[in-house]
């Protein structure tokens, strides 16, 4: 019954899974890969196993994160490799796994090691495994950004927001990737949550143009809420407008805080450098 669940899984990943499928999905995956780990009920069979449990990590379950990474680690079912499992290790970090944040602590750090086929599809990611992989400069961003530049550099001047601005926090939201998705659900691009994505009118997150519409028409909101401080606009971005109000400034989150040192690291200006008010707002007919 389980085998036929993962052929399965192969089909329906093929047309995208469905967002709400997803724990069930997962919860089966990684049953599954439990028993062919162990030969539990069924013959051992470690790297189907190892499969299975990337494809539940992709999926952006912590729990299969780490049990992947392990394998990796420790060369069961699938070839060594320390460096993609210091990436598994830390995404399950990053979400609260306790045994995976000593893990990431015990191998070097390997932020720029390629992901593994199984998870290197062209699927929605439900995490974010690079969550800064472009952090020492602008003139780091990969290859991809090249495409997204131009979608910036064209619609930005009608938001008046600073195109390195946009693509700092593209860089950071989603590492250029027009297809991810957080476990929050956010999408696409710059990551735009359901309810942020249906205020600014995007019907299609996963269209790069329409999502970086709908993250300019935000920034530009949020430059305009906090008269262009950066490190203000970049805690709303990622805490929302809210939390920044009530705090009276950058909210004492350890993930917000860290996501503003972030954005500086690759837009170093404290203050907007085209903030001004205007009355030609594009979001004034909103």
């Amino acid at each position: 019954m389980l085998r036929r669940f993962s052929v399965l899984l192969v089909l329906l990943c093929g047309t995208a899974a469905p967002a709400h499928a997803a724990p069930e999905i997962i919860a089966r995956l990684i049953a599954e890969a439990v028993q062919l780990e162990h030969g539990e009920g069924m013959a051992r069979d470690t790297a189907q196993a190892a499969l299975l449990y990337c494809q539940a990590a992709r999926l952006g379950s912590p729990e299969a994160q780490y049990a992947f990474g392990w394998m990796l680690a420790n060369g069961r079912g699938v070839p060594r490799d320390d460096a993609v499992a210091w990436r598994l290790f830390s995404a399950a970090a990053d979400q609260g796994h306790g045994q995976a944040a000593r893990l990431v602590q015990a191998l070097p750090v390997r932020p720029d090691a390629p992901l593994p086929a199984c998870m290197a599809a062209d699927l929605p990611l439900r995490v974010n495994l690079d969550p800064d992989p472009w952090a020492a400069s602008p003139a780091d961003y990969p290859p991809a950004s090249v495409s997204v530049r131009h979608i910036v550099e064209r619609l930005a001047p009608a938001y008046e927001v600073d195109p390195e601005l946009a693509m700092a926090v593209i860089a950071v939201e989603s590492g250029f990737r027009a297809n991810a998705v957080s476990p929050k659900n956010a999408q696409g691009l710059m990551q735009l949550i359901p309810e942020t994505a249906q205020r600014f009118q995007v019907a299609d997150p996963f269209d790069p143009e329409s999502n970086v519409r709908g993250g300019l028409a935000y920034l530009r909101r949020l430059l305009t809420l906090f008269d262009g401080d950066v490190g203000l606009v970049a805690a709303a971005y990622n805490a929302g407008e809210g939390a920044v109000v009530r705090h009276r400034g950058i909210p004492p989150y350890r993930e917000t805080r860290e996501y503003v040192t972030r954005i500086a690291r690759l837009y170093s200006l404290p203050v907007h450098r085209y903030y001004r008010s205007s009355s030609n707002d594009p979001l004034s007919k909103r």
